[in-house]
């Protein structure tokens, strides 16, 4: 069979008439489990064992789409399996990490077509992670044949079996139980000194009909199975189901939602992180002594990363993320500063702790990406207050440059772009979106958003009409400049995100874009440093008394926590 290369649509298109064809192609447009898809698989797949260092052991990684999306692998329709993820937790100079899941598969599957060369390479001191049973479906000799043998038309711990003439394959098979191929996992994975470790399955999109904030742990009967298994034959066993749906639990609907992509199952890079996390997590609390080298391999990215170390009792916290308009050098008098370095200008050292998280160069997006904004979630805490200000960074390149551009819209969005410095694939959302993201991570935690508007630059133009200001409009005179507004785009998306998400919105745009235009272009130009966008120290420090005048202005309860005006 030819390697078939398709368009999103036709994969969709032929996904829809598979049952009339008797094909089932993958999200890479392959027929999976045939040997042309197997043979495209182990080109993607690493070659087992491949990644040993000296005597040091190896994990394997065996499971399924929800460990290894498709053929490929590689997130190009914007899934992606917790196995690419895996890795991270784990000191590489102890242990390696190798994915050999593959979309598609079951414990037969998997068993029958994948597992001889992953065995062959497994070494005595190795680990095993099995989590398998997703694709465990269907007719036992049709269409993907994969389902594993049900006797009672249950699925099966007992050792059974039935000898067929697989009608897929057109070759003769003895299919076992869910337990057969289970055990012989276990079994043959001790043989070689290694050891097995059983999870149960992902948790899907899924909540319980009659309590719709509690997640589905059922999956049929596979956690019980998995759990009896592992009682039976002394496997440890992780509760990765468990312990990730408990996650989804709190986050609620909308951010569960987007811990998947395009159906109910499959993760996006969000889900996969999550489940990757758990895994580690549930490796960390196990008791079993079976597990404890394994424990000793996990590095420092087990345990949620924070940022509150400044934190005193009594006090609340504020964290301010945003771009370099936020924290620059902050050092010479004479170059450039962000306004949180002048926080304490405004704010009262003896009532909250001032903690200034934005960084140069980051976008909504990359704030994101590179877990900047993952620390100041875990360390929020009820009565504390976030201030989210992005908006210069967010334009330019979204797979190129920089790549650090967003959709430009507050509505929700996402496209899935492969990215031209590395060819990996990311999920791009909107402006609004990311920053709908903060607003409720926030809120999840009991601790108030405040949304601002980004810092105005120092560039303008000829009166022609009347400027938007935020106190109070003011009629442009020709033949004087005023500053730019760009109230238009990220300021009503700022407005409309605040509005939608029942958020706090301080307008410093305009607020500090009043102060400058009735100082004038001349004199204005001392409150910028270097270009157009970053500001000098009286720059910084005009920025964050703009602060403190829009959350008096609006009545904010953070509005307790500035100096006292007679100061």
């Amino acid at each position: 069979m030819k390697k078939i290369v398709l368009t999103f649509f036709s994969i969709v298109t032929s996904l829809c008439i598979h049952a009339q064809r008797d094909i089932w192609l993958d999200i890479n447009g392959v027929r999976d489990l045939t040997a042309d898809s197997i043979e495209i698989a182990n080109q993607a797949r690493p070659v087992p064992g491949s990644s040993r260092r000296g005597d040091n052991p190896v994990l394997f990684l065996i499971g399924n789409s929800t460990m290894r999306t498709g053929t490929l692998g590689n997130g190009n329709n914007g899934q992606w399996g917790w196995g690419f993820y895996e890795h991270e937790y784990y000191d590489e100079d102890k242990i390696t990490v190798e994915n050999h899941a593959l979309g598609g598969t079951s414990p037969r599957t998997f068993y029958k077509m994948l597992w001889k060369p992953v065995l062959a390479a497994v070494k005595k001191g190795d680990y095993v992670f099995l989590e398998l049973g997703h694709n465990d479906n269907g007719p036992i000799d049709s269409i993907r044949a994969r389902s594993s043998y049900r006797p009672n038309g249950r699925l099966e711990i007992a050792e059974d079996s039935i000898h067929i003439y697989n009608k897929v394959t057109k070759e003769e098979e003895t299919v076992y139980t869910f337990g057969g191929y289970t055990r012989r996992f276990i079994n043959e994975i001790r043989a070689k000194g290694a050891t097995p470790i059983l999870f149960t399955l992902t948790p899907r999109n899924a909540y319980e009909e009659n309590d719709p904030k509690k997640i589905q742990r059922k999956l049929t009967d596979f956690t019980p199975a998995i759990f009896a298994i592992g009682k039976e034959t002394g496997t440890p066993v992780i509760d990765l189901n468990d312990i990730s749906a408990t996650k989804l639990e709190k986050y609620g609907p909308w951010k569960t939602d987007y811990h998947f992509y395009l159906d109910k199952i499959h993760s996006s890079a969000f889900g996969a992180r999550m489940n990757a996390q758990s895994a580690a997590e549930g490796i960390l609390a196990s008791d079993n002594p079976q597990v404890a080298f394994l424990k000793s391999c996990l590095n420092d990215k087990v345990h949620p990363r924070r940022c509150d170390q400044k934190r005193k009792p009594g006090l609340p916290m504020v964290f301010l993320c945003g771009d370099s308009t936020g924290k620059n050098a902050d050092k010479d008098p004479d170059g450039m500063w962000g306004w949180g370095s002048q926080g304490y200008t405004v704010f009262d050292s003896t009532k909250c702790v001032f903690q200034n998280q934005a960084k140069a160069g980051r976008s909504s997006r990359t704030f994101i990406e590179e877990d900047r904004w993952e620390e100041v979630y875990n360390s929020l805490q009820p009565g504390d207050f976030v201030f989210i200000q992005f908006g210069h960074n967010d334009i330019g390149g979204i797979k190129d440059g920089k790549e650090r551009g967003v959709l430009a819209t507050a509505k929700d969005s996402s496209k899935v772009y492969c990215m031209e410095s590395s060819g990996i694939y990311k999920v791009v959302y909107s402006y609004g979106w990311y920053l709908k993201k903060m607003i409720r991570d926030t809120q999840e935690k009991g601790a108030t958003p405040i949304l601002l508007s980004l810092t105005p630059r120092n560039e303008w133009h000829e009166g022609s009409g009347y400027s938007q200001g935020f106190i109070y409009p003011v009629q442009e005179k020709r033949g004087r400049a005023y500053i730019e507004r760009r109230n238009e785009t990220y300021g009503v998306w700022c407005r409309n995100v605040a509005r939608e998400t029942g958020s706090q919105f301080i307008d410093v745009h305009n607020i500090t874009a009043d102060a400058l235009d009735k100082m004038g272009q001349k004199k204005a130009a001392q409150y910028f440093n270097h270009d157009h966008t970053h500001t000098s120290l009286k720059g910084a420090q005009l920025n964050a008394q703009s602060v403190a005048l829009g959350l008096r202005g609006i009545g904010s309860s953070a509005a307790s926590l500035l100096l006292d005006k007679k100061k």
